[in-house]
């Protein structure tokens, strides 16, 4: 019996769950990708909140409904992109798997690595893909990457180092009740900078070493809003390849840093800025740059469904090792706050936020020098803040 053709058969529906916050990208992303041809429809939305009137134009006349099982009893079975608060990923992809659909999930994928495994077994007994939404994984420049190490183009390498540098204001933290909390009502949540506004930082130098598992971490957590949860972070990982990675960040940016990873090599580096898919190599006092384009994670996944037995391009297997990072994080002391002496606030843009002066140089230095926080002669820094290591 002849298959039919990929371009005949029916779009796969696709249930948003979350509308809100990220959400909305998503939402946003499906209209984008039914429009270009990819084979998907949006069948409905999962939202305890009501949409916007903008939200309601995007959605059409798709089904709405605070509850995700009685609404893919509505929709069917296909794809379901879960979108909502870190603390609520497992429970909700699970029973979007167990309904028959297959699973895009936001990062990380929970908080926990406990809950993580049994995330990961139960999924598993289901049968259904689990796509975790770490898009930077989706580029063509982490390939590229690899090559030019495996292929010597920098020599040894020495280490990978990573920062970036972003500001978030009140309003941000004021979003939802789980913004920059460590935990809610008991139950952890790991809203720290590391572990998800810059989790695409570790998770794609995780993802260039190959590890898939991290043999130590220390993380050093420093909060200078008045928060649970870190905003100025700096981790080191051992990879169980061997391979050190340092990865620096800030939400309170005095200048923007857009993200970005350095491979060291004893013979040059190559620098990684993941957001555009640039790979720039830098050796011999010869400096190349190249431009690689991204695969989306949702018409990965909308392949997948439509081609079984083809993987998608990051299963949820392939996120333990930063898994084990966020654990870390979650195990740390408290933050320690920056002193007043090293914070100010900052007026550009709509609303006042927290800065903290020379942090931007900061973790580039971390970045470059592969150093902590601690380590760079910082006067807010210092050696045991928010201490784990594992």
């Amino acid at each position: 019996m002849v298959a039919p053709s990929p371009h005949r058969a029916s779009p796969v529906p696709a249930v948003l769950v979350g509308a809100h916050g990220h959400g909305r990208w998503h939402l946003e992303n499906v209209a984008r990708a039914t429009r270009a041809g990819v084979p998907v429809r949006l069948a409905g939305i999962c939202d305890t909140r009501p949409l916007t009137a903008e939200q309601r134009v995007l959605a059409g006349d798709v089904p709405v409904g605070p509850r995700l099982a009685e609404l893919l009893e509505v929709t069917g079975p296909g794809i379901a992109i879960v979108s909502t608060p870190i603390h609520t990923h497992a429970g909700l992809a699970l029973t979007a798997a167990r309904a028959g659909s297959d699973v895009l999930l936001e990062k990380p994928p929970t908080p926990t690595l406990a809950g993580f495994e049994q995330l990961a077994a139960d999924l598993a007994g289901t049968g259904r893909l689990c796509q975790v939404g770490f898009q930077s994984l989706g580029s063509r420049a982490l390939p590229q990457v690899r090559a030019l190490v495996a292929d010597g183009a920098i020599g040894e390498v020495l280490g990978i180092g990573a920062a970036g540098a972003w500001q978030r204001d009140a309003a941000y933290y004021g979003r939802a009740p789980w913004a920059g909390r460590r935990s809610l009502d008991g139950v952890p949540v790991v809203d720290g900078a590391l572990t998800n506004p810059f989790a695409h930082a570790t998770a794609t130098a995780l993802a260039i070493d190959g590890a898939a598992a991290v043999a130590d971490v220390q993380v050093e957590l420093y909060r200078a809003n008045p928060i649970e949860a870190d905003d100025t972070s700096c981790l080191r990982v051992v990879t169980d390849r061997g391979t050190e990675v340092t990865v620096a960040v800030t939400l309170c940016a005095d200048r923007d840093v857009e993200p970005y990873l350095v491979v060291h090599g004893t013979r040059g580096r190559i620098t990684l800025h993941y957001r555009p898919g640039l790979v720039r190599l830098e050796r011999g006092g010869e400096v190349s740059t190249t431009e690689h384009p991204a695969t989306d994670l949702l018409e990965d996944l909308v392949a997948s469904v439509r081609e079984p037995g083809r993987p998608v391009l990051v299963p949820l297997a392939a996120t333990r090792a930063f898994m084990q990072v966020v654990e870390a994080v979650r195990l740390a002391t408290e933050p320690l706050e920056v002193p007043s002496a090293h914070r100010r606030v900052g007026t550009a843009g709509v609303h006042p936020h927290v800065v903290v002066p020379g942090v931007a140089d900061a973790v580039e230095r971390a970045a470059a020098d592969r150093a902590l926080f601690s380590e760079l002669g910082l006067p807010w820094a210092r050696a045991g803040a928010g201490a784990a290591r594992g």
